[in-house]
């Protein structure tokens, strides 16, 4: 098998240059492109980037990329790749996407097809099998996807699974929450470093709270899951035990954090609860059932984050045009606070009534927000 892979982590759009960050602060060099972040690593590269990578959606293996506009040509590129470092005897390996952008091969099912049969040709070939005698498929599993973009095939193997966002702590979410990635990207893109004082004034299920406490005490956040690349019989499971076991204990538990959550409604502080009981994090997230409003502090430099309602969270128009006032009106006195938002209204700065210092934009899935940046005046700490 191999001992070094091409590799890429896809990312939502906006959120590219974070997980370069991200990886970089893994010592791994790589390029950033238009939703996806490439690599190169061995079997551990794949460990560390699946179990660190906070803001990634998925870490894939790029078996091969070449050009094709005709289906002879998708199946002659993917018979001349390498499938046997890849798939040992009786491996299953379904075909689970197929994406066609701008190109000439454009109907993603029989890309699916043809991609297949190349596989089990290269396959029947290097094990020996009578050409019409079907391949065993009862072993692990090797999710294989296939993008085209403008007749550039690349051929891709998960090493995720499950999106790189289930952490394994969400035991209920209620409502339009964010995902999990979304939320520890937008962490990384404020300003807010451990030693601050850190809100979320609509917590919802809490995701901003614990991604800020994952962060602080540096929690990986693969930890509580496992990844598809743990069931291939040629990974080294050794390798995988001691690369957790690393991550465990990089863990720092004696840093102190001053991380809250409010929520006007208590069925929803009940979920956050839960959340931050099944990621161990009780003794570090404070919550309460709170207005907006109620918001009053005397700490100074601290950060406020906030995804209030907005798309399918919207109750309606009016109720979130007094939201929006409020929150401008509740933050005002907060002057060495800086506030980051997440919203899709265009109007959010004449409602909230302020002019953001930056404005980011992002998507929530399908959906385009914006997040706006206020920066608070910095005050520097009495010395004790």
């Amino acid at each position: 098998m191999k001992a070094s892979f091409d590799l890429i982590a896809t990312a939502a759009a906006g959120l590219e240059a974070v997980v370069g960050r991200e990886i970089r602060n893994l010592n791994i060099d790589c390029q950033v492109e238009n939703g996806k972040v490439r690599f190169q690593g061995d079997q551990a590269a794949i460990v560390r980037s699946n179990l660190w990578l906070r803001a990634a959606d998925r870490v894939k293996i790029v078996v091969g990329e070449f050009s094709a506009v005709t289906f002879e040509e998708l199946f002659q590129g993917v018979f001349t790749l390498d499938w046997e470092n890849y798939l040992p005897f009786g491996s299953q390996f379904p075909i689970t996407k197929a994406r066609c952008v701008r190109s000439q091969l454009h109907n993603e099912p029989s890309v699916q097809a043809v991609t297949k049969k190349a596989v089990v040709k290269k396959l029947q070939q290097h094990y020996h099998r009578p050409e019409g005698v079907p391949l065993p498929e009862n072993g692990a599993e090797f999710r294989i996807e296939v993008v085209i973009l403008k007749n550039k095939v690349s051929i891709l193997i998960d090493t995720t699974g499950d999106s790189l966002f289930k952490r394994g702590y969400r035991v209920d979410k209620g409502g339009a929450s964010l995902k999990e990635n979304m939320a520890a990207a937008i962490i990384e893109l404020s300003n807010w470093y451990p030693d601050k004082p850190f809100i979320d004034p609509t917590c919802g299920s809490a995701t901003f709270c614990i991604e800020a406490a994952m962060i602080g005490l540096k929690i990986a956040p693969g930890l509580k899951r496992s990844f598809a690349f743990e069931e291939w019989p040629w990974f080294d499971r050794e390798l995988t035990a001691a690369l957790r076991h690393e991550a465990e204990a990089q863990i720092d538990r004696t840093v102190e954090l001053d991380i809250s959550g409010f929520d006007i409604d208590q069925r929803m502080i009940e979920i956050a609860r839960k959340n931050v009981a099944a990621a161990g994090l009780e003794d570090v997230i404070k919550l309460k059932q709170m207005r907006l409003q109620d918001l009053k502090t005397d700490k100074i430099n601290g950060v406020i984050i906030s995804n209030p309602p907005y798309g399918e969270r919207l109750l309606d128009d009016k109720a979130v045009n007094i939201l929006y006032n409020e929150m401008g009106q509740t933050f005002a006195p907060l002057k060495t606070w800086s506030k980051f938002i997440l919203t899709s209204d265009e109007q959010f700065e004449e409602k909230y009534g302020g002019q953001a210092d930056k404005k980011r934009k992002l998507y929530n899935g399908t959906l385009k927000v914006d997040l706006y940046q206020f920066f608070g005046e910095r005050v520097k700490r009495a010395r004790i």
